[in-house]
């Protein structure tokens, strides 16, 4: 998204035109897709996100950190004063680079750890490169998803269903088991689930199935690890305009469509969203502990 069409966040202005609203060309991606190649290009808060130093000297892994909600919640963690490390998938590497560029001009910090998180192994490793890097890990952000649309059951194969759930279920699993014991208390543990965990659509069988997974993963984890101070919040985007969608997430006619079911008539853009994992992630939120958070242009999640 260009500076002249990058709206200013703090103005008020009406939510419905705020930003792009469909219908948008169709425009398909090989999976994961990037954000550079999305027409319009998705507002991560480049131009937008204002730091207020909320999160001076905090230390954040952001999984899906190249694109998407992961990036915006990178810039904004990183103009709250954090540093950060992303970890992505090899191809995603331009979007990455993009990202290190523009955090490091503004003298912020960020590491790259490219890597699948379908790999137990790699899941691991992970937490532990990133607390050598960061000298410490305060705040992991579960973020990374796999969401690819079938008209039917008998579309889904068992290959699809178990990447799926290996990267929405199982690499949340066991990047919070590793992380945990790095953890101080304050620290914070945020899962992105989604409001198909809530309402999901009949295309989207397995990807839904895996976001109710995050759902009751996030409250029971958030009893766990009460009486260590650690807090386990999720926050349920509605429809984002992210690679995620255009690269397989949907078909190409509902990409053109794409957020117009919502009230709101459009689809939220990464920056209207980055400062909610701020919030869940400081001492605003030192209350709030295994709840969800929806933001879903006015599509209520219950």
């Amino acid at each position: 998204m260009s500076d002249a069409q990058t709206p200013n966040q703090y103005a008020m202005q009406d939510p419905r035109t705020q930003y792009p609203r469909p219908p948008f060309p169709r425009q398909p991606q090989e999976a994961p897709g990037l954000a550079s190649k999305m027409d319009p290009t998705p507002d991560h808060g480049e131009e937008s996100y204002r730091g207020f130093g909320r999160m001076e000297g905090r230390k954040a892994l952001i999984t899906g950190g190249d694109s998407g909600i992961g990036r915006a919640a990178a810039i904004a963690y990183a103009r709250e004063g954090a540093a950060v490390a992303i970890n992505y998938l090899e191809s995603e590497q331009s979007d990455a680079e993009s990202l290190k560029e523009l955090i490091e001009g503004e003298g912020g910090t960020v590491h790259l750890f490219p890597g699948d998180l379908t790999d137990e192994s790699f899941c691991t490793q992970l937490i532990a490169d990133a607390v050598e890097a960061l000298g410490g890990l305060d705040v992991l952000i579960n973020n990374a998803g796999k969401q690819v649309f079938q008209e039917s059951i008998d579309d889904v194969t068992s290959e699809q269903f178990d990447q799926t759930f290996k990267t929405n279920v199982y690499a949340m699993f066991w990047l919070s088991k590793a992380a945990v014991p790095h953890l101080p208390p304050g620290g914070s543990i945020i899962n992105t689930t989604s409001i198909q965990g809530y309402k999901p659509s009949a295309t989207l069988l397995d990807y839904a199935t895996t976001k109710g997974a995050q759902i009751e993963f996030t409250k029971a984890l958030a009893k766990q690890l009460a009486d260590k101070g650690i807090r386990v919040n999720a926050v349920a985007p509605g429809p984002f305009w992210t690679p995620l969608q255009p690269s397989g997430g949907q078909p190409q006619d509902k990409v053109e469509e794409f957020g117009s079911q919502v009230p709101l008539g459009r689809p939220g853009q990464p920056a209207e969203i980055a400062s909610t994992y701020v919030f869940l992630a400081t001492q605003e939120a030192g209350y709030i502990t295994g709840e969800v958070f929806g933001v879903t242009g006015g599509d209520p999640t219950m």
